[in-house]
């Protein structure tokens, strides 16, 4: 009987503590932060006892991505031993790429199919949560626990945080309409409320990128499978040429991007508030230091003061006085500067051994996990998504969840047909 209630309660804390990272990355920063420390502190203790005891997870051992990850963040650890950046930017830079980690200890704390859709809801819910206050703001009511914001209509972080996890979302919500987690037309109504505010009340430019990606999968899905490389071409095209002449403020954005790209391309002092040109000369330093240290690449936590030498005079106007850790607004250059072009191609390959293990999940599952990949990896191009907090939180938890979805499905899937 004690073991039974002792089992019991193990459960219900871990269940607990899934449930708390799943919804945190809906909350403020505190949450994530409170939910990442004990996240890593329980499932590294829990994997640590299932190996000593003698009882792997072979359903997770199968998967490929997670030895891709753990290699990435090995990798990363590794190149402290060479970097020039200090031990102390060093060790924060590390910490945060350390966080793809949590993918695998959500995969690993959540053993069944009931454990997994319980952990999808919490996400759905929290991300309900935010959506509606995004929108009650819009309508004109006062939401007490929105942060203020500089821009409407964002509850608790920035536009481009909450412009892509929404757009992300998006497709979270659609596929899964048919696993009873939510009602079918809830799922297509939250998907609707999540573009639109994503398209038409934000003003995110890699959000639009994200949705307009969600848009164009569920489009290549939904048609026949002869039309579906055309779709890939066409739908992009057509999607965004109806949403620039429909909304002006998405007119405006993309305008904003051709007007910063050449006054860059002229010559133009890069400005602080030009994110396009200040982007576009943060790439242009990446690519000088990684051909300046192309296989080992400047270690981890180096990027800062490798751009500010090659930047010369201004680099203090530009990146910011001091060397405290930064990124260039790009994830696969951020990873090229610290490990090298084998560090650009470890990331590519770890987003590739994902989709490589979604691809076997049940149908639903599958185009929910590889559309938030494909939102990951397109964040990525624009933002260093994964590096950065609160957007590097929600991607790698909801890649988490959903891997542990598919995972588990799996098994039984096989189970079923055995």
């Amino acid at each position: 009987m004690f073991e039974s209630n002792s089992h019991a309660v193990k459960l219900t804390a871990r269940l607990a503590l899934v449930c708390l990272a799943a919804a945190s990355v809906s909350m403020p920063m505190a949450w994530i932060s409170l939910a990442k420390v004990l996240l890593f502190v329980a499932a590294l203790g829990y994997v640590s006892v299932q190996l000593i005891s003698g009882r792997p997870d072979g359903a997770l051992a199968k998967l490929w991505s997670p030895w891709a990850l753990v290699l990435m963040v090995v990798w990363s650890a590794a190149s402290t031993a060479w970097t020039s950046a200090d031990i102390a930017a060093a060790l924060v830079t590390f910490i945060k790429h350390a966080k793809i980690l949590e993918i695998v200890l959500l995969a690993s704390l959540i053993r069944t199919v009931g454990e997994a859709r319980v952990a999808v809801l919490a996400f759905g819910l929290g991300q309900a949560f935010l959506l509606l206050s995004s929108w009650l703001m819009f309508a004109g009511v006062n939401v007490p626990w929105h942060a203020n914001a500089p821009t409407p209509y964002v509850v608790f972080s920035t536009y481009l945080d909450q412009s892509i996890m929404f757009a992300t979302t998006a497709s979270v919500y659609w596929y899964l309409r048919s696993e009873r987690l939510w009602s079918p037309w809830l799922g297509a109504l939250g998907a609707a409320l999540a573009l639109v505010n994503t398209l038409l009340l934000l003003k995110g430019r890699s959000g639009y990128m994200v949705a307009l990606s969600a848009l164009t999968l569920a489009i290549m899905w939904a048609l026949p499978s002869r039309l579906r490389l055309a779709s890939l071409v066409i739908a992009p095209v057509v999607i965004l040429t109806g949403l620039s002449l429909g909304s002006t403020q998405v007119q405006q954005r993309l305008t904003e991007i051709s007007r910063e790209s050449q006054e860059f391309s002229h010559g133009k002092p890069v400005q602080i508030d030009d994110s396009t040109g200040w982007r576009l000369n943060a790439w242009r330093r990446s690519v000088q230091a990684i051909e300046e240290k192309p296989i080992l690449g400047h270690g981890v936590g180096a990027w800062t003061p490798t751009v500010k030498r090659l930047e010369g005079e201004g680099a203090a106007r530009i990146f910011g006085a001091g060397n405290e850790p930064s990124n260039p607004h790009q994830e696969f250059l951020l990873w090229g500067v610290e490990l090298g072009i084998g560090g650009i191609l470890l990331l590519m390959a770890a987003l590739g051994c994902m989709a490589r293990d979604a691809w076997r999940f049940p149908v639903p599952i599958q185009r929910a996990t590889l559309a938030v990949l494909a939102a990951t990896a397109i964040a990525c191009l624009f933002n260093s998504a994964l590096f950065d907090d609160l957007m590097g939180d929600f991607f790698v938890v909801s890649l988490g969840v959903l891997m542990a979805y598919g995972t588990r499905s799996m098994a039984i899937h096989k189970e079923c047909q055995a």
